[in-house]
C-alpha cells in the first residue's frame, strides 16, 4: 500500500536533479565554520559537507541558543552569474515558519574557504580533518540487544541520524515525509577504545544542556555501532546505529 520512501526519494532526486543541465563541481568533505559576533552575542555558523549531503547549523554562544538546522542531498550547479548548491532537504528545523523543502545558496570556494551567501555573507573555514571510530553518517535502527525484531532504515520516512566527522557529532530526529522536525544536538566528540564521549554545544530542546559531557561504551559489530550506557534518567541503555550510506541512493 505505502510506497517505498527509498523509491520515492530516488525518484525525487532524478526529477529534482534532472530537470536542468547541472555541471558538478567539487566541494571537499568537511566541517567549515564561521563564528560571528554582534552586540555582545556571538553566532556559530556551521556547514558540514558529507559526500553529497549538506547541514547547515547556526547557534549562539555567551549566552547558549539554538538557531536552525537543515539539511539534504545536494548537487552543485553552475550559472552564468554563479555556483549554486541546490539542496533538496530531508529536514528544516524552521519549516512551520517557511515550509521550505529546498534550497538553493549561492556558494564558491576560497582556497580552503567555503564562501557562502545565505542571509548574509559568511567565510567559513575548514576544521582540521581528523578521524575516529565511528567516523561517517549512522541511522537509528532498533533497540539491543539484536534478537530479530524489525529495525528502521533507509526506507523508513522516520529517521533519527547521527553524523560523525572531523571531531564533531549532531544527531537530528526528522520525518522526511511530514517534514515534521523532532529535534537535534552536537558538539564535540571522542572514540577511542570503546569509550565514546559528547561534549554538547547546542541542543534544540533545552539550551541548559549546552556544555554538558556524557560518556557512553561503543562497539562495532559489522555495519552496526551498539551504543550502551545510561540515558539522562540514568537508566541502562542499549542502542544500535546502523551505517548510512550518504551516496547512491
Amino acid at each position: 500500500m505505502k510506497k517505498s520512501y527509498l523509491k520515492l526519494l530516488q525518484s525525487s532526486l532524478f526529477l529534482f536533479f534532472g530537470v536542468s543541465l547541472v555541471s558538478y563541481g567539487q566541494i571537499p568533505s568537511g566541517v567549515y565554520v564561521d563564528t560571528i559576533q554582534n552586540n555582545g552575542s556571538k553566532t556559530v555558523h556551521q556547514v558540514k559537507v558529507n559526500d553529497d549531503y549538506f547541514i547547515y547549523n547556526a547557534y549562539e554562544i555567551e549566552p547558549a541558543k539554538f538557531i536552525k538546522t537543515v539539511g539534504g542531498f545536494f548537487q552543485v550547479e553552475n550559472t552564468a552569474s554563479n555556483t549554486q548548491l541546490v539542496i533538496l532537504l530531508e529536514f528544516n528545523s524552521n519549516f512551520k515558519n517557511d515550509t521550505l523543502r529546498q534550497l538553493s545558496i549561492p556558494v564558491e570556494m576560497d582556497g580552503e574557504n567555503l564562501k557562502m551567501n545565505w542571509n548574509q555573507k559568511l567565510t567559513l573555514t575548514p576544521l582540521d580533518a581528523t578521524t575516529q571510530d565511528l567516523e561517517g553518517a549512522w541511522l537509528f535502527a532498533t533497540r539491543g540487544p539484536d534478537t530479530g525484531q524489525e529495525r528502521r532504515g533507509e526506507e523508513n520516512s522516520r529517521k533519527t541520524m547521527k553524523l560523525l566527522m572531523d571531531n564533531t557529532f549532531q544527531w537530528i530526529a526528522y520525518d522526511t515525509e511530514s517534514f515534521r522536525f523532532s529535534g537535534t544536538g552536537g558538539g564535540t566528540y571522542s572514540s577511542v577504545n570503546g569509550i565514546y564521549k559528547e561534549d554538547i554545544a547546542f541542543f534544540s530542546k533545552d539550551n541548559t544542556r549546552v556544555g554538558a559531557q556524557l560518556e557512553f561504551n561503543y562497539k562495532l559489530e559489522g555495519d552496526d555501532w551498539h551504543h550502551t550506557g545510561k540515558n539522562s534518567k540514568g537508566e541502562p541503555m542499549h542502542e544500535i546505529w546502523s551505517k548510512r550510506i550518504m551516496t547512491g541512493l
